[in-house]
């Protein structure tokens, strides 16, 4: 084997990424995997199957997104047949759409290919609005919208840019709904059938927004699709996720008063934040509805084309935290658009930093010590949970940090591991206002940490605060948890490169989510009382995603904070729980947590989406029929 190692790799990079795959092949080579295997064989065939596999032992899973996404489209847009029967459905709740478009130097091609999609589509009850502030008149665009009476064209005869134009656009408008439109970009002739059909299923509905993708100047050649989460107000305060295809009741975009001016490049941004403050009637209907041009000059393909609209976004989320009474700090995000939002703390509240242990203090130490080296925030006490440990050198260990008046030492009373019942245990046992669980085998990076995750859980509206979490060898460990993945709940992205991006960047954006890990959670004192404390059923395994569940229930937030950062020591290879007792224990709290939260498993996370993939951390799309 050895020489035809050689023969084919010879000595270099080749030859050590070889070795690579056949070791992570090998390490990966289990009962559950082999099951994993079997099915995806049996359900998508063996051709994808084998490709799969070749992805995940490589880890390029963007040329796996790539062909699930083309095998999507094919399963799960309307064919010819269903098409002609849109034509002729009959909705109880029949609205005008009026689609509104602001124009400017708009080239002729993209222009035609704009109107006939409209035209092309299966809900006929709709009107074009078109406002042009080009310097002068184009007879190809005047001849264009003679094509059907629906639409209406208004030559403005001045720039008024973005904002400008379209709220002229907006004047023409005479429908029950406002459709956003851009002058170079299309919709799919189903576009208007489903949102109607949404407006139906949510009558009360006040703002809709879809998925979409993106096309070059070829239509045919789709890309790029972004399947969004439910309405997430935390990750509209990171970056403008939900963008096109969005759609505002005629009632609501009259309150809003139009579009701003002052906010020139991010008007969108401006529009929909001041929405997010009006009404919670929002439906996302999770289907791609819009299909956004990349070209030389659209943001489409680079930011940094249009850099003025950084700064108008930093302005306009910073308007709407002070219209919500909020003192917050908008800072440049991780990747370029974003944005981190950083809240003021109020008082000196105390915080409460909880860690179990049992002996291990060469682990213990370098947590301990990180904590009291790096933090910068004053009122806070590490309190240690003693869990039947044996050694002396850690009871010796004890007594020297119990020397710091921030340390004290909490020792649990009852025999064996349960880890919810030894948190339960230190809370009601501690001092602090805030109280944080956290591993003992972590390590602290972000000095301001306790200032970062008060901020967020000072709020009424929040519950909990998660962090990003490293392996040594600086790859994600913990960037959020996707309730269902793996049939319960897992961590996304993890093991993907500190410094690469996973899907539209979620692992390095500010986002509400169903559930983080307690390696490092904060939240109040207060919650703990108000969700009954940890499930003390759960043991070992998913009583953090229960702790998370329970208080989304109560209607409050989760938050993932990826500007908050912790090695953590655990292993990447922990071992599987193979032996009868823990094998029965970990089936067990699986069978308990899916009976506590089956309506949960069954809807699904409304954080993910349900195009994308429950068997893998890295968001890649379902090839074959959804919806």
């Amino acid at each position: 084997m050895g020489k035809i190692v050689e023969k084919l790799f010879p000595e270099g990079t080749r030859r050590r990424k070889f070795i690579r795959v056949i070791a992570r092949f090998i390490k990966g080579i289990n009962l559950t995997n082999i099951r994993k295997m079997y099915k995806t064989i049996k359900i998508y065939g063996f051709k994808y199957a084998f490709k799969k596999l070749k992805i995940i032992l490589t880890g390029n899973f963007k040329s796996l997104d790539e062909e699930g996404y083309l095998a999507w489209i094919k399963a799960n847009e309307p064919t010819a047949e269903e098409l002609e029967k849109q034509k002729k459905r009959k909705f109880k709740i029949a609205p005008k759409i009026s689609i509104v478009v602001p124009m400017y130097n708009t080239k002729v091609g993209f222009f035609e290919e704009l109107v006939n999609s409209l035209i092309a589509q299966t809900y006929s009850n709709w009107e074009l609005c078109l406002a042009d502030g080009s310097e002068k008149k184009n007879r190809s665009i005047e001849e264009i919208v003679k094509k059907d009476e629906r639409i209406k064209y208004h030559f403005i005869g001045e720039n008024k840019k973005i904002a400008g134009n379209t709220n002229e656009a907006i004047k023409l408008a005479t429908g029950d709904f406002i459709g956003l439109l851009d002058h170079d970009d299309v919709l799919p002739e189903f576009c208007l059938y489903e949102v109607v059909e949404a407006i139906n299923q949510n009558p009360n509905v006040e703002f809709l927004y879809t998925d979409e993708d993106k096309i070059n100047v070829e239509i045919q050649n789709r890309f790029d699709a972004y399947f969004k989460p439910d309405f997430s107000p935390d990750t509209l305060r990171s970056l403008n996720y939900i963008c096109h295809f969005s759609v505002f009741k005629k009632e609501l975009m009259d309150k809003l008063g139009g579009f701003r001016s002052e906010y020139d490049g991010a008007q969108d941004y401006d529009i929909i934040l001041r929405m997010s403050e009006e009404t919670d009637k929002i439906v996302h209907i999770s289907k791609i509805l819009y299909h956004w041009r990349v070209h030389g000059q659209s943001t489409a393909k680079d930011l940094s084309t249009k850099p003025y609209t950084f700064e108008a976004g930093k302005r306009a989320l910073e308007d709407h935290l002070k219209r919500l009474n909020y003192d917050a700090i908008v800072r440049e995000g991780k990747f370029s658009g974003s944005y981190e939002v950083e809240y003021k703390v109020k008082g000196n509240p105390k915080v409460s930093i909880l860690i179990p242990n049992k002996d291990g203090i060469d682990i213990l130490k370098v947590c301990i010590d990180s904590i009291l080296e790096k933090t910068t925030y004053d009122n806070y006490e590490i309190d240690i949970i003693e869990n039947n440990s044996e050694d002396k050198k850690t009871f010796k260990y004890y007594e020297e940090l119990e020397k710091n008046p921030k340390i004290k030492v909490l020792k649990y009373p009852e025999k064996g591991f349960n880890y919810s019942r030894i948190i339960n245990f230190g809370v009601k046992n501690c001092d602090g206002d805030f109280v944080i669980q956290l591993n003992n085998d972590t390590e602290l990076l972000t000095g301001d940490w306790l200032e970062k995750m008060i901020g967020y859980c000072q709020r009424e509206d929040v519950g909990g605060v998660g962090v990003a979490l490293f392996y040594p060898d600086d790859t994600y460990q913990h960037a959020g948890t996707i309730v269902g993945l793996g049939g319960v709940a897992g961590h996304r992205f993890k093991g993907l490169p500190r410094q690469a991006h996973g899907y539209f960047a979620k692992e390095s954006m500010i986002e509400n989510l169903s559930a983080v890990t307690a390696a490092c959670i904060m939240t109040k004192k207060s919650i703990y009382e108000e969700v009954g404390y940890m499930n003390e059923k759960l043991a070992v395994a998913f009583n953090d995603i229960d702790f998370c569940l329970r208080i989304r229930a109560k209607g409050k937030f989760i938050i993932y904070n990826p500007y908050i950062e912790f090695i953590h020591y655990e292993s990447k290879t922990r071992g599987y729980e193979d032996s009868p007792e823990k094998i029965k224990r970990f089936g067990g709290e699986i069978a308990e947590f899916k009976k506590v939260w089956e309506d949960v498993l069954i809807k699904g996370d409304p954080y993910y989406n349900e195009n994308l993939n429950l068997d893998t951390d890295r968001y890649t799309i379902k090839p074959y029929k959804v919806i």
